[in-house]
Formats: C-alpha cells, sequence, structure tokens
C-alpha cells in the first residue's frame, strides 16, 4: 500500500556579508529575495508558528513510560539467574489528578513502572534555553490494562497536573493535519507532523477495533503518546506501526479517542472492561442476496441471525431485518456495523432502525455483555474461596456452566482464571483471565482446591511448568516458584 506523505518544502536564501574591517560602519542591508513571497510565504509562517504554539501548550501533559522487568538470559552478576530488563514508552495525562493513558504492552510484565513527567518550562518573559532540565520521575501505579484494545491506565500520586481532553475521533476526516508526541528510541519530547491517511483501519477483516492511520513518523517508543488534532485534543494513542525495514515507513495506527474513552472510563471504574453485544449476527447485503430474499434494498446489513435469549430478540428484531441505521449512523457494510457498535458498554441501549418489508421502524436494543468475554469471569469468584496465592491468580473450577461460556475447549476438567496480577506465573508469560489450567508438573489440575495442593508441595526455587489453554491453543507457562502474589479482581 503506497502512502502519499506530506511535505512542505521550504526554499529560502539568505547572506551575511561580513565588512572586511570589522570596525567599519556597515553599510545598510537589503534583504535578499525570498523563493517563496506573498500570501504563501504568510501562510506558512503562520502555519509554523500555530504549530510551534500548540506545541509548546500540549506538551506538559505528554509523559515518558519506563519500565523494569526482569527476564531469564545473561547477566553480570555472579550468580544471579534474572537479568534486568528496562524499556521505555510514552503516555499522556487525562486527569489533573495523575491519570495516565498508555499502551498495554508499554507495561506488559512490568515489575516497575515509573512516569518521568515533562520539564516545567520557564515563564512567557523569562529567557528561554534551548536544552531543557529532566523532568521529575514518579512511581506510577497500574490501573488496569485491556488487551484487545492495547490500552492500559496508569496513576500517580499527584494532582494540579497538566491534562489533555479526548476529543472525538469520529470527527477526523482523511487529509486532515494531525501531531504526534512521544519518546521515540527514548528521545523524550519528540513531535512529529503528518496527515490522516485513513480514520477507520482495520487491520485483520474480522477485527471489531478500528484505528486510526497516519504518515506521522512513528517509531518504537512512540507507543502510548498522544496523536492530536489541529486544536490539540487527543483524538488517539499511537499504538503500532507496520515496517519491513524496523523503523517508521509512514504507516502508524493509532487507537481512536471515542474508544480510548470508554475504555479509560471501565479501567478507571472497575480496573476492567466489559464488552457488550446486542446477539444478533449481521451480513452484508449483496444484489444476489437481494434479490433472492426480496429485500427492500440491494445494500447495507440484514440480520441473518437473532439469538432466540438475546436483547435483540427481546426488543422485537427478526431474522430478515434489514439494519439502515445504527443511532443513526447509516450502516452500509456489516463490517461497520460491528465498528459502530464496538464502542458501547455494557448497560446502554442502541437504536437500530430496520426496514422489514415496506415497513420502517426504529428499535432500542440493550446491551449486554459478551458471554465468552474473559472479563466477566471476575464476577463469579471471591476472594476467601478462590484466591491461588502461590499463583497470584483467582481461580475456578471448570464445569459445564464456565463451559458454555468459553466455547469449545480441549478438555473438560481443569481450572480456569479469572483474574490475575500483573507478575502472575512466568515473568515473560504471567496468566490472563480466560486460560485455563490442565496440569501442574504433569500432574492433572481438576479443581482449586488441587491446584492448591500441588502447589503446596513445590519448594521455592523449584521449577514449575502448566499446561494451559488459552484462546484455542495449548502452551506450556514455566518458572520457578516464588514468594506469593496477589490477585484481585
Amino acid at each position: 500500500m503506497r502512502i502519499r506523505r506530506l511535505t512542505l518544502a521550504v526554499a529560502g536564501a539568505l547572506a551575511v556579508v561580513t565588512p572586511p574591517d570589522a570596525h567599519a560602519q556597515a553599510p545598510a542591508r537589503r534583504p535578499l529575495p525570498s523563493a517563496i513571497e506573498g500570501p504563501a510565504a504568510t501562510d506558512l509562517i503562520r502555519l509554523s508558528g500555530t504549530v510551534e504554539r500548540l506545541v509548546a501548550r500540549v506538551r506538559p501533559a505528554v509523559v515518558q513510560v519506563l519500565t523494569t522487568a526482569y527476564t531469564a538470559g545473561e547477566t553480570t552478576v555472579p550468580g544471579a539467574l534474572l537479568a534486568t530488563q528496562h524499556a521505555s514508552g510514552s503516555g499522556v495525562l487525562v486527569s489533573a489528578d495523575g491519570y495516565i493513558v498508555t499502551n498495554a504492552h508499554v507495561v506488559e510484565g512490568a515489575r516497575r513502572v515509573q512516569v518521568v513527567l515533562a520539564p516545567p518550562g520557564p515563564e512567557p518573559t523569562a529567557p528561554r534555553s534551548i536544552l531543557k532540565p529532566p523532568g521529575r520521575a514518579l512511581g506510577a501505579q497500574v490501573v488496569g490494562v485491556d488487551h484487545e484494545s492495547d490500552l492500559a491506565l496508569l496513576k500517580v500520586v499527584e494532582t494540579g497536573l497538566p491534562f489533555l481532553p479526548l476529543g472525538d475521533s469520529e470527527a477526523l476526516r482523511q487529509g486532515q493535519i494531525v501531531i504526534a508526541l512521544g519518546s521515540p528510541l527514548g528521545l523524550e519530547g519528540s513531535v512529529t507532523l503528518g496527515v490522516v491517511s485513513a480514520v477507520a483501519r482495520q487491520v485483520k477483516p474480522d477485527d471489531r477495533m478500528v484505528y486510526i492511520q497516519t504518515d506521522a513518523p512513528i517509531n518504537p517508543g512512540n507507543s502510548g503518546g498522544p496523536l492530536l488534532d489541529a486544536e490539540g485534543q487527543v483524538v488517539g494513542i499511537n499504538s503500532f506501526i507496520l515496517t519491513q525495514s524496523g523503523g517508521s515507513e509512514g504507516i502508524g495506527f493509532a487507537a481512536p479517542s471515542n474508544i480510548v474513552r470508554t475504555v479509560v472510563d471501565q479501567l478507571r471504574k472497575t480496573g476492567r472492561v466489559r464488552r457488550g453485544e446486542i446477539g444478533v449476527v449481521a451480513q452484508t447485503v449483496t444484489p444476489t442476496l437481494a434479490a433472492g430474499l426480496r429485500l427492500g434494498q440491494p445494500w447495507g446489513v440484514v440480520l441473518a441471525d437473532v439469538h432466540p435469549d438475546g436483547p435483540g430478540a427481546a426488543a422485537g428484531l427478526r431474522v430478515g431485518d434489514v439494519v439502515l441505521t445504527l443511532d443513526g449512523k447509516v450502516t452500509e457494510n456489516a463490517r461497520q456495523f460491528l465498528v459502530n457498535l464496538y464502542p458501547h458498554t455494557v448497560g446502554d441501549t442502541v437504536v437500530i432502525e430496520v426496514l422489514r418489508g415496506t415497513d420502517r421502524r426504529k428499535v432500542p436494543v440493550a446491551v449486554v455483555e459478551r458471554p465468552s468475554d474473559p472479563a466477566r469471569l471476575a464476577d463469579l469468584v471471591t476472594p476467601e474461596r478462590n484466591v491461588v496465592a502461590r499463583l497470584g491468580i483467582l481461580g475456578l473450577d471448570l464445569d459445564d456452566a464456565l463451559l458454555r461460556m468459553l466455547g469449545p475447549l480441549r478438555a473438560k476438567a481443569g481450572v480456569v482464571v479469572a483474574a490475575a496480577a500483573p507478575d502472575s506465573g512466568s515473568l515473560q508469560d504471567p496468566l490472563r483471565p480466560g486460560d485455563v489450567i490442565y496440569t501442574l508438573n504433569q500432574q492433572s489440575v481438576t479443581a482449586v482446591e488441587g491446584l492448591r495442593a500441588l502447589l503446596a508441595k513445590v519448594p521455592l526455587g523449584e521449577p514449575v511448568v502448566l499446561h494451559v489453554e488459552r484462546a484455542g491453543e495449548l502452551r506450556f507457562i514455566s518458572f520457578e516458584m516464588s514468594e506469593p502474589a496477589t490477585a484481585s479482581p
């Protein structure tokens, strides 16, 4: 895919003539002709000044995120089993009381998280230096992580901090100028400029998550930093790049601010994200499908299934209904229908306008939690009954109800991870909600009590190998037994 990049080229010539006699009076200088004169030059100067002022205003709310993790490998310390690994990313303050948005992969597996605030600037009338002092480093707590959107919420104990509002990503249009801020390759406070290459890019055809695509240069370390519109509002969180060289090739992706807002609100309230559905299966209408079903229009979305016990059926939706709009937005295909539904949370109500024969009607439908969402497992546990302290998890006995919730599994018995501490199990591959533990050191695990009993027999420092099913795939997770971790729903 070729993306044309916005380039502003300003050519000019300046000459300084030094008189032979430095003490001689210099003749009056006449400015040399500029390569760009008149209104065009004035517009460029105004644009440059506007960007400069915008960056100065938003820069104090952008932070650098520093993480420390421990990995098995070579170390310079004699006798040490783990090596210390440092990494950095970016983040943005979204509230004055210290809430910071970054990417989930920035803090994944971290044992220690710090944020470095932007250095304070001088008063507007004070002299300025091009070399800025270092910013303050503060310890940060991970409030919550959402792997599906690759977003995480951090918190520092500080008030009165500068912050940036989350804008409306749906108001973005292709070609609009955007600015990316962050710490690429550890270079704190870097600014890049570009345009919106696409407003709703799906990286995978079946992915409900969409991204803003931009050609504003984004490199490793920019992850978690803000993508800003011309008004200085956060319209996205820079997440990843597509590259063949390992560096920026002008194909960067940011999580849209409207999705970020939903995730942040839920992480702030409950520490996790509950995603919703309305119990229908949408399918894109083709001319052949429209002709065969005698639909009222040859395009749009048709409901191929309405789950009998779902909220769509309760609201009166039927198989064969043609969806015209969702909350007033025209639905041209099934992917767009899913994308528009994605930001809605459990407890919301969406209004779907359908065409049934020649009858148009608007149907309010309640949004309920996805049955297969691993995050909802946390609602089924109590710390007293389900905690497995030595793994840092809350576990559930796999039964028929959980089998229906999780879908087809490889076995009928095991322990389902309902919630997990960030450092649960392996440092490199921690346990996650939805994982199903089948064996521990080749011994079958069929219940939480049995898992606790097997763990109690493993001395500190001894190896532990779990056989786990995750997202339909089996894997081994290995680590050495350490002091008990903690987990909370």
